[in-house]
């Protein structure tokens, strides 16, 4: 029987220690890798390509929402199932957009997340009862009112980067160290974060960058 490989991604240690005790127990699913932040999955993904995600939205240095645009485009035939505290309607939709197909709330997750890794392996989607209720009414809004909720102005997967470093404090000489960028496209990008967002204050961009769950609600102050 050909095992499900894992890629366990959380940044507390404790969610995936628990994670993994109680996946461990399945005789048909196998952890290949674990990362605490999306520049790491993206990382254990290239060095070990995953048949499933279980992706974290929230977490330092890359987000869940870039990190899953980055997995898909090194390993297009993983499956990201989310499992989150954020239950938002617009984190769901941007999560399925970057090409996850299931999306599980923490809080409610333990008697689905082995089944809901099992069917996102078998090609289906998966989520939590009060997330497919939110879609299937959204759709039934979104057929009647013959219109999508697709909009414009959307940042790139770059521009998101930067402002999850610059939520977090890091310098434009320190988010050019992170991302092996120059200096100059680091203000390039910064720019055109604030442009489009029309916020043009570190302040404005951390609030964002907190509202929409691409950083921690609490970000600590860096040296």
């Amino acid at each position: 029987m050909k095992k499900i490989g894992l890629l366990l991604v959380d940044d507390h240690t404790v969610v995936r220690q628990g994670l993994r005790i109680l996946l461990q127990q399945e005789e048909d699913i196998e952890i290949l890798a674990e990362a605490e932040n999306g520049r790491q999955a993206v990382m254990q993904a290239r060095k070990t390509p995953p048949d499933v995600v279980v992706m974290d939205v929230a977490m330092p240095l890359l987000n869940g929402l870039e990190a899953t645009k980055q997995i898909l485009k090194i390993v297009p035939t993983a499956k990201v199932l989310v499992l989150t505290s954020y239950g938002d309607e617009e984190c769901v939709e941007q999560m399925m957009r970057a090409g996850a197909v299931g999306y599980l709330i923490k809080q409610t997750a333990a008697q689905d997340l082995v089944k809901a890794i099992r069917e996102v392996q078998r090609g289906n989607a998966f989520f939590s009862p009060a997330i497919a209720r939110r879609l299937r009414d959204q759709c039934r809004e979104s057929f009647s009112n013959g219109h999508s909720s697709r909009r414009g102005g959307e940042l790139t997967s770059r521009e998101a980067e930067v402002l999850q470093l610059i939520a977090e404090g890091f310098s434009n000489k320190q988010i050019a160290a992170e991302l092996t960028i120059s200096i100059k496209t680091v203000e390039k990008h910064r720019q055109q974060v604030m442009n489009k967002l029309n916020i043009h204050d570190v302040a404005g961009l951390t609030r964002y960058a907190i509202t929409k769950g691409m950083v921690e609600r609490t970000v600590p102050a860096r040296a």
